[in-house]
């Protein structure tokens, strides 16, 4: 089973790496981490470097493809080539998924027309402008399109996607290796969980990345 981790400048790395995290552990299973060609990448903050091993010519029939998210995405809606190439594997593959803004990507290659899908929060307005059904569902499965919310969704998307790819027992037992049971400080992990103080320290804290 071939899977596509799609990279880019300015990814969020938990974006590619939480799934993969989990993907590479399916039995048979072969990451490729493709972008426009091979070499490194800078994730959105600039601090952590990234393996780009495949160009997009090298990687044509991926089985899935997972495509995260991250400020990079705003310039890729018009980057055509990497449009294109979500297009022609889209046909092939047997799940095409997103992770956070990755989804914008998967609407500008104009796979989600018209189809319910997920994103950051933050982003929402965007996705609806490339002609998606904006969600606020953390994972959103409909047909071979898998979407998921913001950056650690990704993890729970993957497992989802690994039981869709195998079994119940299989995705629980991914779960289980890598210890994924999570039990934070804080319930403050959506927009309806939290206050007017903490989204406004949150908008200071995105506007000091960008």
């Amino acid at each position: 089973m071939e899977i596509a981790v799609v990279m880019f400048e300015g990814v969020t790395a938990l974006d590619a790496v939480g799934p993969y995290e989990v993907l590479q552990r399916l039995p048979d299973a072969t990451v490729k981490f493709v972008g426009h060609e091979a070499g490194q990448v800078r994730t959105d903050n600039g601090f952590l470097g990234l393996g780009v091993d495949y160009g997009f010519n090298d990687v044509t029939s991926p089985d899935v493809v997972v495509v995260p998210g991250g400020i990079g995405t705003r310039a890729l809606v018009n980057d055509e080539v990497m449009l294109s190439w979500l297009r022609r594997v889209h046909a092939m593959t047997r799940y095409t998924t997103s992770v956070c803004t990755g989804s914008l990507l998967l609407a500008a290659a104009g796979l989600l027309n018209g189809v319910k899908a997920t994103t950051h929060f933050s982003a929402v307005g965007l996705l609806e402008k490339y002609g998606a059904q904006p969600t606020s569902a953390r994972v959103v499965a409909v047909g071979k399109i898998v979407t998921a919310a913001g950056v650690s969704s990704g993890i729970d998307m993957a497992l989802q996607l690994a039981e869709m790819l195998t079994d119940q027992t299989t995705a629980k037992a991914l779960q289980l290796m890598i210890e994924y049971d999570p039990q934070p400080p804080h319930d403050a992990g959506a927009l309806h969980k939290v206050d007017a103080a903490v989204m406004e320290r949150a908008q200071e804290l995105s506007r000091l990345r960008s």
